[in-house]
Formats: structure tokens, C-alpha cells, sequence
């Protein structure tokens, strides 16, 4: 770790006006990196990076924030920059302002893990109480809730996202993590049907996708994958090597330009490609990689070398696998 941060530090001495240190919020490290002569703004550039971290889960909901004078002073910021930033992640309801006290990540009701689970017990103790009541022999109660669970089980994965590349690239990435079927439609498709479904959503859209399905539908969470620990393994940023940007998916340009940008990658070191337009792949096997998400990287030529980053944390494709194995595999416990 000593040696990362000595390497990211050289890395930063030679590019002038690059400057980058690893925050500790509350325990929880976060990396942050700001770069004064890019064309995008410090305090977009702080934004960005704090949105993803909350999106990435690097910042938890009601983590507290640095306060602006400490950002200032530790990144060497004007206070109103860093002020601004945050004022506009209050406005888009990422943090809240809490009086006398700082900033913290919003906390937008979550669900608790703990309390669902203990809800579920609540009933199945209730059921079990009542077979007992009425003399429902243990067996027999246990058959019936055999045939119930096997009833109609999911068979596929239903992914609601609004932004239809977005959509694309994660139900590519799910489909290759999993063996079920993976569908997946947009928040104004009507109706949304989730018979046999298994229905997912990505954090930045979870609260109007649940608000579009019936109360008491099931929704699973996907987390993003951490940008910031992502790039480390590319620090320091490369001094002549010309990397290129490619992808469908328009925000994923927007946020690699912003973050490599940041992390201290040279504005004339880089070209980026939507890959949605004629001729994107002019030139690229001409750069030293290209950076893209996993599904642009299958449609990549041969001969250029593809960094694909995934969008989607580990995490939640372990949690799709653990989802498919529980109701592929019999009930034993039953």
C-alpha cells in the first residue's frame, strides 16, 4: 500500500496540476483526485466522484462527508467550489445538509436487511403456530408448503432500467454471470409484467422502479462496481501512451473523461468513441488500449487491445448466483 501511494504520488509530481490523496471518512477510505487544468470543473469533478462512490457503495448512506474548509484545505480548493458541489449534491438529493452537524450521504429509507428477514419469520412463525392449533400434522404441513413454494418459482431475471444502453450493457453482464434467462425492460414499458420474474434495478433508478411495481413485489439491488479502486491499478497515469474511450452508453464516456481526467490522465492522451456511431473503430488499434465497457469490448477488432471495465459489482453477481442456485436446488429444510 506504502509503495502504491509513493507511485501515485511520483505521478502526480510529474503532471503539474494534478493533485490526488486518499481521504479517511469515518473509517471508510475513499479515494478522490482533481485535476486543475481539465476542462471539466473541480467541483464537477467532485461531484462526479462522490456520486459514484455513494452509487459504488464506497460511501455508505448517512456517512459523513468532509466538511467544506477541511476539502479546502487538504486539496488546496477555494471553499466555494467545494461549497458548490455540494449545495448541487444536495439539490440532486445525493447528501442532505444537516444543521450544526455537516454533510452527509442521504438516507432514502432504506430497507433493512435485518428487519425483512425478521418480518419473514414473524410469519412463518405465525403459520406454524396456527397448524398446530387446528392439530395440522408436521408432515402434512410441510408438503403443502412444498407445493406451494414450486408452484409457479421464477424462471428468469427482469431488469427495469429507463436508459436503454445502460440497460443493454448490464443484462449482457448478468446474462454471462448467471445460467437463467435474463429480460429486461424500461420503467414506461406498461405493464410491467414480473409473473415468473425476478426483478432487479440498478441503485440510481431503485426508488422509481419500486414505485412502478405492485406493493410487496420483490426487488433485488444491484451495486456498481467501485471506480475509485478500479483505477488504482492504472495509476500512475501513463505520460505519452494514447488510450482510447469507447462505449454505447453516453454517460459512460461522460464519467470516464471526468474520472481519468481526475486521476491524471492528460486531456491530449485521450480520444473517446460512442460506439453507436458509423466508423467508432477508426483509428483505435492505433492506441496503446481501450477502455470500455464489456459489451463494447465484444465488438471490438482484433488487434486493439480492450480494457473492459464492468459496471456491476462482484457482489451482485454472487448475490444473482446464491439467488439461482436457492431456487434451482430442492428445499431439503423443508
Amino acid at each position: 500500500m506504502r509503495e502504491l501511494e509513493k507511485r501515485q504520488s511520483q505521478g502526480a509530481n510529474r503532471r503539474p496540476g494534478f493533485f490526488a490523496e486518499s481521504i479517511q471518512l469515518n473509517m471508510l477510505p475513499m479515494q478522490l483526485w482533481f485535476a486543475r487544468e481539465s476542462k471539466i470543473s473541480i467541483r464537477e469533478q467532485l461531484v462526479t466522484q462522490v456520486v459514484l462512490g455513494i452509487l459504488s457503495g464506497d460511501l455508505a448512506a448517512g456517512q459523513r462527508l468532509p466538511s467544506t474548509r477541511e476539502l479546502a484545505r487538504r486539496f488546496n480548493l477555494h471553499p466555494n467550489t467545494v461549497s458548490a458541489g455540494y449545495r448541487q449534491l444536495d439539490r440532486d438529493l445525493w447528501v442532505e445538509f444537516r444543521r450544526g452537524s455537516g454533510v452527509y450521504v442521504r438516507v432514502n429509507q432504506p430497507e433493512s436487511a435485518i428487519s425483512s428477514a425478521l418480518a419473514v419469520d414473524q410469519v412463518i412463525a405465525a403459520v406454524f403456530r396456527s397448524a398446530r392449533e387446528r392439530g395440522v400434522a408436521l408432515p402434512a404441513l410441510r408438503s403443502r408448503l412444498r407445493q406451494w413454494i414450486e408452484l409457479q418459482p421464477p424462471d428468469h431475471f427482469l431488469l427495469i432500467e429507463p436508459d436503454p444502453e445502460l440497460r443493454r450493457i448490464v443484462a449482457a453482464e448478468m446474462q454471462r454471470a448467471v445460467t437463467f434467462p435474463v429480460l429486461s425492460c424500461a420503467l414506461d414499458d406498461s405493464p410491467i409484467t414480473t409473473e415468473s420474474a425476478v426483478p432487479v434495478a440498478l441503485p440510481n433508478s431503485l426508488t422509481k422502479v419500486r414505485q412502478a411495481l405492485p406493493d410487496g413485489t420483490e426487488l433485488l439491488a444491484l451495486q456498481f462496481r467501485s471506480v475509485t479502486s478500479s483505477l488504482l491499478q492504472w495509476l500512475p497515469a501513463p505520460s505519452a501512451a494514447l488510450v482510447a474511450v469507447a462505449s454505447r452508453w453516453p454517460n459512460f464516456l461522460k464519467l470516464a473523461r471526468t474520472m481519468l481526467h481526475a486521476a491524471g490522465f492528460h486531456p491530449d492522451s485521450l480520444i473517446f468513441r460512442d460506439a453507436r456511431q458509423p466508423n467508432w473503430q477508426r483509428s483505435l488499434k492505433q492506441t496503446a488500449a481501450v477502455v470500455c465497457d464489456s459489451l463494447t469490448a465484444t465488438e471490438l477488432s482484433s488487434g486493439c487491445r480492450a480494457i473492459p471495465f464492468s459496471l456491476l459489482a462482484e457482489s451482485s453477481l454472487d448475490e444473482l448466483r446464491r439467488y439461482v442456485d436457492y431456487i434451482s436446488q430442492p428445499l431439503e429444510s423443508l
